[in-house]
């Protein structure tokens, strides 16, 4: 039978996803390909044959995107399917230009082809851009839930960015799971605040067999709770969604992919760091809410920030240590490290591209614009060792670590340093804690104290 070809354009994340649930074992379809952005090193690999079903005995390829013109002559390609987050609008057509010249088609999977069904009420927690503060709500959704007697399972968008056939189910409860599976310095921040608090998170590739292992936990659990990645949508079919906005970035939740998806589904909207924004961009973010989801419940929103040792940044010329993603296809101009930096008086904040080495040096030439901040990069050990290096390297009086795990534990930083700490703290009414106390009232849900 005519079997159309496919490439699967993305990331090492959603692209995984989309092949399993829309083209695993649909013998109308022959994916030749993946292909890969955004992250270093993982094109080259395959997507194993384990993973992938008996329709592919040798496994799925992984290309670079920019062999995307190519790939799609060399295997007669149909559809291109675009599957990954966080890019503008231009970006997205301008891909679907290249795809289209070389003759195919070009293809978004939305939400019902996608979103997958469980058997427990869902909390999905997204946003228009990577770094608004999905990780922050998450947290403070998990506790409100929890001080309600409830146990909450949390599932992270997918970073399998090592070895796809062990990261297929990753459970993590304690610290110790991290080295255990080998998680990256992504993985680890967006893992470790979870497992700190008491709260297990599953993430990997196969999020239908993730879903059905975390509906029947052995910690127990009534609520799955969608911890995003990026600004895509969940994976799982959301009962409450959940979209954070940014007015740092003003103007960006209507221009961005899927950024404006998941402002449009959300059932509630917060409007988070109004404390560090300008009056006016808080109320470009309110127009734009209003514009295309006028019905959301908004949630204001502030990430007041707690650092171990203010004297460590006072009067001193600081390097200012941010989240990688964030600074990178996040674009964010200004982050918690630097909003401490202002606060408690630093003298200066230090540039550190004259310092950089190896893998950061490449960073800062593929993102320019990241300026005088230097982004955690972790992906591997050779960008962990990049990382140190560069930071013991960098002439300042001291370091602002302003990254969710506290990269002491992980690189020898030989300057003195000081940790930022930020949570999502609301403003008046509404709020989280009345959104979930109607959510567990719909849901007759009943905890245990």
């Amino acid at each position: 039978m005519f079997r159309k070809n496919v490439v699967i354009i993305g990331a090492a994340g959603r692209d995984f996803h989309n092949f399993n649930t829309c083209f695993r074992g649909n013998e109308n379809y022959n994916v030749v390909a993946f292909t890969a952005a955004q992250i270093p090193d993982i094109d080259g690999r395959k997507y194993p044959k384990e993973l992938a079903g008996e329709l592919y005995p040798r496994g799925i390829p992984i290309f670079p995107e920019q062999d995307l013109p190519d790939i799609i002559k060399k295997f007669s390609v149909d559809d291109c399917v675009f599957s990954y987050s966080d890019v503008t609008y231009q970006k997205v057509m301008s891909v679907s230009a290249i795809v289209n010249a070389a003759g195919a088609n070009f293809v978004l999977l939305g939400p019902s082809a996608t979103m997958l069904k469980s058997s427990k009420p869902v909390i999905a927690v997204g946003a228009i851009r990577t770094g608004c503060g999905k990780s922050q709500t998450s947290r403070r959704v998990i506790e409100l839930l929890m001080d309600r007697g409830l146990k909450v399972v949390a599932v992270r968008h997918p970073m399998p960015y090592g070895d796809l056939n062990a990261q297929k189910v990753q459970r993590f409860a304690a610290i110790k799971d991290l080295e255990k599976h080998k998680c990256t310095v992504e993985e680890m921040e967006e893992y470790e605040p979870h497992v700190v608090r008491g709260n297990v998170i599953y993430a990997g590739v196969d999020y239908e067999a993730i879903l059905r292992k975390a509906e029947k936990d052995p910690s127990g659990c009534d609520v799955i709770l969608w911890d995003g990645g990026n600004n895509d949508f969940p994976f799982y079919k959301p009962d409450l969604m959940i979209t954070i906005t940014d007015p740092h970035r003003a103007g960006h939740e209507l221009k961005y992919y899927p950024g404006e998806v998941t402002l449009r589904i959300a059932d509630v909207v917060v409007i988070n760091k109004m404390d560090s924004s300008a009056p006016d961009d808080v109320q470009t973010v309110r127009e734009s809410i209003e514009k295309v989801n006028p019905r959301a419940t908004v949630v204001d929103g502030a990430s007041p920030i707690k650092v171990d040792d203010p004297s460590v940044i006072a009067g001193k010329k600081v390097l200012v240590v941010e989240d990688g993603p964030t600074l990178t296809h996040g674009e964010m101009k200004i982050g918690a490290g630097v909003v401490a930096a202002r606060k408690f008086r630093a003298s200066e904040l230090v540039d550190p591209r004259p310092y950089t080495v190896g893998r950061l040096t490449e960073t800062f030439r593929l993102y320019p614009g990241i300026g005088t901040l230097l982004p955690a990069m972790g992906y591997g050990e050779q960008q962990l060792r990049d990382l140190e290096k560069t930071i013991n390297n960098t002439k300042c009086d001291s370091v602002v670590i302003a990254t969710p795990i506290d990269l002491n534990r992980i690189i020898k930083i030989r300057k003195p340093n000081t940790r930022v700490y930020y949570d999502l703290q609301e403003i008046g009414d509404p709020n989280l804690s009345q959104v979930i106390d109607e959510f567990i009232k719909k849901f007759k849900l009943k905890g245990k104290k």
